[in-house]
Formats: C-alpha cells, structure tokens, sequence
C-alpha cells in the first residue's frame, strides 16, 4: 500500500502543508477516542447518580464500549486492508460522531450502553487504521517520528481526561461530555475528507464468517477477564473463557492459508513482530495495573485525598505525552530493541520505587517516581509502535496497525482483572501486591525488548 505521490514529501526533512493538514485529521480521530475513555471513566459516578442506577451496573457504560472495540478492531483492520485505510478511518469518524449524539439523547442505561457499544465500534475503526494512515505520510526514515506523534496525542488525550470532565461537569451535566465530540467529529470527517491520502487497498474479500469469529473470540475473551475483576460467578467466566478457545480455534482453521488473515498469525512468523507485539501487551499490562491500582494505593495506604490523588497521577501521563515523540526520533536512529529495553527497565524500576513509598512520602517524591514511571512507558511506545509497523510488509499496514490496538486493549484490560485478584488475594496489601506484579510484567517485557536485538 503506498501513498498519493502527490502527498510525500520531495525532502525527507519536511511535511507539505497537506501533509500536515492529513496528520491533524487523523490525530483529531484518535485524540476523541483516547479521551473518551479517561472522560467517562472520571464521571461514571455522575453518570450513575443522574440515571439513578447502582454503581456495579454502571459498569456497563464502560464494558459496552471495551466490548464493541475489541471485537470490531480485527475485521476493520482486514477492511482496511482491502479497500484502503482511509475509507475506515472515515467511516469509525462517522459512526463514532453518530453515536455520540445517540449517548446525549439517552435517556435510560440500556440506551447510553448501547449507545456505548456503537460509539466502541465507530473507535475501533479509528484505531484499526491509524498507524497505518501515519506510515502513509513518513517515509520510513522518519515513521519514527510520525508514531512519536500519535503517542504523544494517547497521551494528551488521556492526561487531560480527568481535567476536562471535572471542569464540563462543573458547568453542566454529563450529556455534555458526549455533546463535545460532535463538532470534533464533524471538524475531522471534513479535513479527513479532503487532505488524507488515499491508498488502494489489496482486494482480499472479507469473510462474514471469520470476521464473526473474531468478534466472538476477543469480545468473549474481554468479557472472561472483565467478569473475573468483577468476581462474577465462575461458571459465567469459565463458560465466556470455553466460548473464547471454541471460537479462536474455529477462527484460525477458517483462515488457515489465507494470503491476508483478519487474525494476522503470519505476522507472528516475523520473530520482529511477534516480540514486538509481546512486548507491547506485557508493557500496557503495566499500564493497566498502575493506572487501576494507583488510585487504591494513593488513598488506602499513603493516605491522599481523592483531589490529590487526581493530581499526583496527572505527571505520569504529562511525562509520557512529552517522552514519546523524543523517543520517536531516537527510534529512526537506534535500534528499537534497545530504545524500548532500556524505556521499560526504567519503568520496571519505576514501579518498584512506588512500591516502597512509606505514608510519610513528600508530595516531591511521589511526584517524581511518577515521573520516572512515564518517562520509561514514554521512552519505550514510541520505537516499539516503529518496530512492529517496519516488521510488517506495507501491504499488510492495516493488519499491523489492528494488532497494535488489539495489543493495547487487552494488555489494559488484563492489568485490571490482575488488579482485581490481587485485592481478592492480598486484601489491604492488594494494591501492594498489584504494583509488584506491574514491576514483574515490566522486567519480561524489557527482556522481550532486548531479545529484538538479535533481529533485523
């Protein structure tokens, strides 16, 4: 899949202005989808007490979207492959913005879930296809930077989350949190319409059926984890987790021989790619956990206020924002082996630093520690979203770009069912426990980092 001649740069040094105007498009499309999370997430109690349900069914405001996401992202990605990014990432805006304005009308849980679950699908293709549309743009000397880029956008998105909930929460009521992706939507469908540059897709038919399949093995799969940190019953978990192994194993013999698989197993023969994508779930584990149980260990055991801890949680995003796009251009000239090896050791040193703050910790301290655990994640995504986009042929960019959401979801989603079970397990020392385990996923994951050495 290669680019509009028209659209790549004649210096490998500068973007053309439509270049640029392409690159605001479609960080626009992920900016409203990295938000979203962090804004629902910081008012789901709001949302709660206004539709007047409880607290464990508001849930499902959260678990529609996961749902819908994981199990669209695959079979978006195949479309991209086959009839070109652009016309995904455009159509994920459409439904995205379409359902946004279905969550502002809601009126009861079952209308905003569903809602929820469509607002998820019109994510998915956005993040099935956005790397990809990135490696459209860079040459390959520069995709470094370009990824650096998106990075960099997750992390904005996810730092300024909780802030622009409180202050739209503050002025109004939670409808308006759905209300502002509508302009935005429309903002990033015009420029996306105009500036981002086509690509010809490469004409494999998608199959209904095996995108069914994968729809029901990953969503099944999310349901399994999110039930079990849930601590529902067990034979809802185990009955989820035998749905999930019946249909990936119908999945893969569906697909076996295909010259473009939807769950892209060929890619995994690549030792490059293969450890890249380990290495990038091990690390958003990581994420999952921190994120999950910093909250819990703030309040319970360093005795900080709810405010505090927003606050002091807010310079490990900041730090990542700011780290990835420095990574980014380190990464097209070093190898990303080693750029994300180093990036998650800090992290994993990082997480252990955390773990031994006392409640008599200085604000300073904890900030910093903060500090060291963003700048490792920051230091690692960028190279390793390089990594895994150059370890795949170009044609097969969609397939790739699939994975890497597929990666950063269920890597998320595992931190917190792991968070969960440490609770169950360790009690008051659960959040305890639960950064220990993020410092062990950290040190495998920068093992797996070191091990891309020995290929090119």
């Amino acid at each position: 899949m290669m680019g509009n001649p028209q659209t790549t740069p004649s210096n490998a040094e500068d973007l053309t202005a439509q270049d640029m105007r392409a690159l605001f498009a479609i960080f626009l499309g992920v900016m409203l989808s990295a938000l979203d999370v962090a804004l629902i997430n910081t008012a789901l109690p709001a949302v709660a007490r206004e539709l007047n349900i409880a607290p464990a069914l508001s849930i499902w405001i959260v678990n529609a979207y996961q749902l819908a996401v994981v199990a669209s992202l695959l079979p978006f990605a195949a479309l991209g492959d086959r009839i070109g990014p652009k016309k995904v990432f455009l159509g994920g805006v459409v439904i995205y913005t379409l359902a946004s304005l279905g969550c502002v009308l809601a009126g009861s849980l079952p209308q905003l879930a569903f809602a929820r679950a469509l607002q998820g699908i019109g994510s998915a293709g956005v993040m099935s296809v956005n790397i990809a549309l990135v490696r459209l743009i860079y040459p390959p000397n520069r995709l470094g930077r370009g990824v650096g880029l998106n990075a960099l956008v997750v992390g904005l998105g996810s730092s300024l989350g909780p802030t622009v909930a409180s202050a739209v929460l503050s002025m109004g009521n939670w409808p308006w949190l759905f209300a502002l992706n509508l302009p935005l939507g429309v903002l990033a469908l015009v420029m996306g319409l105009r500036y981002i540059p086509k690509a010809t897709g490469q004409g494999h038919p998608v199959d209904t059926v095996t995108a069914g399949l994968s729809a029901v093995t990953f969503a099944a799969l999310i349901f399994a984890m999110t039930s079990a940190a849930q601590r529902t019953g067990w034979p809802t978990v185990v009955s989820a987790l035998a749905l999930a192994l019946v249909a990936g194993y119908l999945l893969l013999r569906r697909q076996s021989g295909h010259p473009a698989p939807m769950l892209p197993v060929d890619l995994f023969k690549r030792p490059l790619f293969a450890l890249s994508a380990m290495t990038s779930a091990c690390s958003f584990t990581v994420q999952g956990i921190a994120f999950v149980s910093l909250p819990f260990y703030l309040q319970t055991v360093l005795h900080r206020s709810a405010v505090e801890t927003g606050l002091l949680i807010t310079p490990w995003a900041v730090v990542v924002a700011l780290a990835a796009p420095f990574a980014g251009r380190l990464s097209d000239k070093h190898a990303p082996g080693l750029l994300g090896g180093v990036g998650l050791a800090v992290l994993c040193l990082g997480m252990v630093s955390m773990a031994m703050l006392t409640p008599q910790a200085s604000t300073l301290d904890i900030v910093a520690r903060m500090m060291i655990c963003g700048a490792g994640f920051g230091f690692f995504q960028s190279p390793n979203l390089k990594a895994l986009m150059s370890a795949a042929p170009p044609e097969r960019s969609s397939g790739a770009s699939g994975i890497i959401a597929l990666a950063r979801l269920t890597g998320q989603t595992t931190g917190a069912a792991l968070v969960a079970l440490c609770f169950g397990l360790g009690a008051e020392s659960g959040p305890l426990w639960a950064l220990g385990l993020g410092a062990g996923f950290a040190a495998v994951a920068s093992v797996a980092s070191f091990a891309r050495l020995r290929f090119k």
